[in-house]
C-alpha cells in the first residue's frame, strides 16, 4: 500500500480521522493526499465546524458567499489539516460534486490503495433523506476501506 486518500469534512470529528489516516498511512510508508468534496452549498449551512486547527472560527456564512469562497474554505482548510500533522509531502485536492462518487473517482484517477473515512453517527432522519456516504463509498467500492467511527462513546 503506497497511496492513502484521506477524505475529510468539516466536522468536529475531522482531526481524529486526519490524525488515525495520516498515521495508518505513515506506517506502510505511504503518499498521502487529503480530500475534500466541495457539494452542495446547503450543505455547509447545516455544518458544525470542526475547531481542528483553528478553523472553528471560519464563519460558515462565508462558505455560503459563492462557489468560489467554498473552494478557498476548503483549500485553507486543508491547508490548515495539513499543518497540524507536520508533513509538507502530504499532498490535498478539491473536487466537487456527489461526494461518495468523488470520493471513488479521485481514488480510481489517482491510483489510491485505500481510502480512509469517518463515520458518522447520523440521526435517523438525516440518513433517510441524504444516505450515508461512507455507506455509498463502502458499497460501491473496489478499494481496501479503512473507516474511523466517530460516534463518541458514553
Amino acid at each position: 500500500m503506497k497511496k492513502v486518500l484521506i477524505a475529510l469534512d468539516y466536522s468536529p470529528t475531522a482531526q481524529k480521522v486526519a490524525e488515525t489516516g495520516y498515521l495508518l498511512a505513515k506506517s506502510m510508508n505511504a503518499e498521502v493526499t487529503l480530500l475534500h468534496v466541495v457539494t452542495e452549498r446547503l450543505y455547509y449551512s447545516a455544518t458544525v465546524t470542526s475547531p481542528m486547527m483553528g478553523f472553528d472560527n471560519y464563519m460558515l456564512t462565508d462558505l455560503l458567499q459563492s462557489d468560489e469562497a467554498t473552494k478557498k474554505a476548503a483549500q485553507q482548510f486543508l491547508e490548515k489539516s495539513k499543518k497540524h500533522l507536520r508533513d509538507e509531502a502530504i499532498q490535498t485536492l478539491i473536487v466537487e460534486g456527489n461526494v461518495a462518487d468523488s470520493i471513488l473517482e479521485v481514488a480510481k484517477n489517482k491510483h489510491i490503495d485505500i481510502i480512509v473515512m469517518g463515520s458518522h453517527s447520523q440521526r435517523w432522519l438525516e440518513k433517510i433523506l441524504m444516505g450515508s456516504v461512507t455507506e455509498k463509498v463502502l458499497h460501491h467500492n473496489a478499494y481496501p476501506l479503512f473507516i474511523i467511527p466517530t460516534k463518541k462513546l458514553d
